[in-house]
């Protein structure tokens, strides 16, 4: 089991170390000890490109000899959960967990009374009318990282979500450069770079890692093929700079492992723990946020003690908070709500699932949320050309 290190070696410290270095702002959180802030000021151009799904241990036994492999710097914990969107929201506004309060695919939110997908920002469960337009920027409540930095900052994302509704709450004074392919996305990247001299800041995201790997599984040959594309695409990328000034820093929201149906807990099958639960799950299929009736708590720990304890691992939902599972310092007002009163944490490769009424099941092979090596540790790749 991995945690978080939110002191000095976590993706919440690299967003520390440029916001020290391009903008002058500290936030609650050390900047990464593994580069040195001086540099921001000594280049015209900062790249950070985030590849979806991307584990250190992938990269590391997958590419012996690539273009990203040649400029490892080293590795970095995600955030907790390990979880696109958690950490995602870390890279969109410099914050952990602790203070951006977004813990989950499926965040439940008071304010509402209802479980959103943080992402698509869509109602899973709960009492929101379907006509009801929700305002994302005043629910979530963040500064984007882009209007802490002093530089010209551009968000370089495919063109599907470029201008979703958490998109745009997070794209402050960015530019954004949409594209459709992974040719367009190094591209666009490129010629942002090259546009004009005025020092920049580029957020760049590939999501189609993640993507296949869900689908087919991380450690298919399908996935294999697509990373030597992403691999061979950043090399040649990093050839057409030469000699901007830039400083490129590659990394990933979290790694993946591979599952499957045979190793996912269906609740439905669970009938009796379920009617223990005041609401459906939340959180993530690695990691889920359990909100039990006050009256059947005892009855729930025994439940999972006597069935399910070689699947899982219970947590007190306060016990994480207390150990900074989510980060240091102050707490967002509404965090503790949004993890539930226990935390179920899958061991080994399981995952568990609650399919609500009218919803299709489906099963993911490629999986992340859990403490996994695999899962939680991301590669930190630097280029200076």
């Amino acid at each position: 089991m991995v945690r978080p290190n939110y002191v000095n070696g976590s993706i919440v410290n690299l967003m520390a170390a440029i916001l020290q270095g391009l903008g002058g702002h500290a936030n609650q959180h050390a900047a990464l000890n593994a580069l040195d802030i001086a540099r921001f000021a000594r280049v015209r151009n900062v790249v950070l490109f985030v590849i979806d799904g991307l584990g250190y241990n992938y990269l590391t036994v997958n590419t012996p000899h690539g273009s990203l492999r040649k400029f490892l710097r080293g590795k970095l914990t995600t955030v907790f959960p390990s979880t696109t969107a958690t950490a995602i929201t870390t890279f969109m506004t410099g914050l952990a967990p602790q203070q951006h309060g977004l813990t989950g695919w499926f965040t439940y939110f008071q304010e509402l009374e209802s479980i959103l997908t943080v992402l698509p920002v869509k109602p899973r469960f709960g009492n929101i009318p379907a006509d009801v337009k929700i305002d994302v920027p005043a629910l979530y409540g963040h500064i984007p990282v882009f209007d802490l930095l002093d530089v010209d900052t551009y968000m370089v994302s495919p063109r599907n979500i470029a201008y979703s509704d958490y998109s745009l709450a997070h794209r402050g004074k960015a530019a954004i450069m949409p594209y459709d392919s992974l040719t367009d996305c190094f591209g666009s990247t490129r010629d942002t770079i090259k546009a004009n001299t005025n020092r920049k800041y580029i957020y760049t995201y590939w999501p189609q890692f993640d993507g296949m790997a869900h689908e087919r599984g991380v450690g298919s040959a399908d996935v294999a093929e697509h990373f030597r594309e992403i691999d061979a695409a950043f090399g040649r990328f990093i050839q057409e700079i030469q000699g901007t000034d830039t400083l490129v820093i590659a990394t990933a929201d979290h790694g993946m492992v591979d599952s499957g149906p045979e190793l996912c807990i269906e609740l439905e099958h669970h009938p009796e723990l379920r009617d223990m639960l005041s609401m459906p799950l939340s959180g993530e299929r690695r990691m889920a946020y359990c909100y039990v009736d006050a009256d059947r708590r005892e009855d729930f720990i025994g439940y999972l003690d006597d069935n399910l304890a070689e699947q899982m691992t219970v947590y007190p939902s306060a016990h994480l908070l207390e150990q900074h599972y989510y980060g240091l310092g102050p707490a967002h007002p509404r965090l503790h709500r949004r993890i539930g009163d226990y935390v179920l944490a899958m061991n080994g490769n399981y995952t568990i699932m609650d399919t609500l009424a009218g919803e299709k099941h489906f099963y993911h092979i490629g999986t992340h949320g859990g403490m996994s090596e695999d899962e939680m540790l991301v590669p930190l790749i630097v280029v200076e050309v």
